[in-house]
């Protein structure tokens, strides 16, 4: 799912829903499809978390720039879930 997410992109909302439709497709079962849409969005999310308190000179400034990019993950996050339990269901 997050490859496709990746892929997809360029579809702002759309994009992601799609995803999550097909990995659940592909996966057996609603649990499983929402456990592989949540795993690559809390993983992108705190790998960017930490790599902007990494990169960034002053930490509390990183601290601040891993939120908000954790924040916009977090909001993609919301349309593959629903695509996910779309395409679990239809598993």
């Amino acid at each position: 799912m997050l490859m496709l997410s990746i892929l997809l992109s360029w579809l702002p909302g759309f994009g992601t829903l799609i995803a999550g439709v097909i990995g659940g497709k592909v996966t057996s079962g609603v649990g499983a499809a929402l456990l592989a849409a949540l795993l690559p969005g809390l993983l992108v999310g705190v790998l960017l978390f930490f790599l902007a308190t990494l990169l960034a000179g002053l930490p509390l400034i990183g601290i601040v720039a891993g939120m908000g990019a954790l924040t916009l993950v977090v909001m993609q996050v919301g349309a593959l879930l629903l695509g996910a339990l779309i395409g679990g269901l239809l598993a």
